[in-house]
């Protein structure tokens, strides 16, 4: 017990952003202050069942545009990450902001993203809660690693590796799931499958109602 005390306190707590650490950073990210509300896909629409197209221009305005939309999308939803098939985009994108399990923030994008496989030897699976903006009102136990390394690009074409341990880890790899046409469900058994879209049918209203309230009162 003490030498995970001792541990923690040389952790550089600072706000990750790209993957690099901040000395401060605001609680709205200001991709997320300069963009609009899309709307969310739901589970059974087409465009989440196909892989995505590989972004092949970079430095637009038209991608930066949809990475403060995405940005502000989720925070809307409440969101730790979203995908551009979330919002009906055809591409390989997706944004975060996402603690990890030390309580560190990481916020960032990362495009046609490619995650390492983890050495078997080292591989570790962790069961978790994990829910999907796209299956609204849905939590389930979801198997994953426990640590995560993606490759991909940033906006302007940059290369980009990011690390993620714990929560942020199941974020990175249910993020580039999406990007290959899967979400979590396609992980669960065929009756935990089952469980979670009976919770979306009750719960996605209250869902709804809870994102129109917060988009309202952003533009209040």
């Amino acid at each position: 017990m003490s030498v995970h005390q001792d541990q923690s306190h040389s952790v550089d707590r600072r706000v990750r952003v790209q993957g690099r650490p901040v000395d401060s950073y605001p609680a709205l990210s200001p991709e997320a202050e300069r963009g609009s509300v899309r709307r969310v896909t739901v589970v059974g629409e087409e465009i989440l069942r196909r892989p995505c197209q590989q972004v092949t221009e970079f430095g637009t305005p038209e991608l930066s545009a949809l990475i403060d939309d995405m940005f502000l999308t989720m925070h809307v939803a409440d969101g730790a990450g979203l995908a551009a098939n979330q919002v009906g985009v055809d591409l390989q994108l997706f944004v975060y902001d996402c603690p990890d399990d030390n309580g560190i923030r990481h916020v960032g994008h990362l495009i046609n993203p490619v995650l390492d496989e983890p050495d078997p030897g080292s591989r570790r699976l962790v069961e978790d809660s994990e829910g999907c903006l796209s299956v609204p009102g849905a939590v389930m136990a979801v198997p994953r690693t426990d640590r995560a390394v993606v490759r991909g690009l940033d906006k302007e074409g940059t290369p980009l590796v990011i690390e993620g341990t714990g929560y942020f880890a199941r974020c990175l790899q249910h993020e580039t799931d999406h990007l290959f046409g899967h979400t979590y469900l396609d992980r669960l058994s065929k009756r935990d499958r089952k469980d979670a879209l009976r919770q979306m049918e009750d719960r996605r209203e209250d869902v709804f109602a809870q994102r129109a309230i917060k988009a309202a009162g952003l533009a209040n």
